[in-house]
């Protein structure tokens, strides 16, 4: 079953705010292997990576969605960009949001081009991500 194409425009946005804590940007530097992992360092800038631990927490909130009609077990993860605006650190208190910019159907699969902002609770924004997800077709 398809995608609904009805979804495209609607936002998406995470529960609850999330503080950013040093550990888990020490964590998560360790788990990628980034220069400066575990160094100790207070307020060290996250991963250029890290910031998808939280767009894909809104992204999540579309695949659910019973509307938006979603199989999740057809899912693959085609494309991801990120557009940096300011560096994330221990601290943040982080919200996002993601818009769903494109349901398109080719080849017999759906592809969904999401677009997530995140940015502090106060308004600054950190991150933007796009990704591309393909939802395989029955016959794949």
């Amino acid at each position: 079953m398809a995608v609904n194409p009805a979804v495209e425009g609607r936002t998406y946005s995470i529960p609850e705010p999330h503080v950013v804590t040093q550990d888990e940007l020490d964590a998560f530097a360790a788990a990628v292997r980034s220069p400066g992992a575990s160094s100790g360092a207070t307020s060290q800038a996250a991963p250029l990576t890290f910031a998808v631990t939280i767009a894909q927490r809104a992204e999540a909130e579309f695949m659910v969605d019973p509307e938006a009609n979603v199989d999740f077990s057809r899912l693959v993860h085609g494309e991801e960009g990120f557009t940096y605006h300011a560096p994330i650190v221990a601290g943040d208190e982080l919200a996002a949001t993601t818009t769903v910019r494109r349901v398109r159907s080719a080849g017999g699969h759906d592809m969904v081009t999401l677009e997530t902002g995140v940015e502090t609770t106060a308004g600054e924004p950190r991150v933007t991500t796009t990704s591309v997800v393909v939802i395989r077709g029955e016959q794949a």
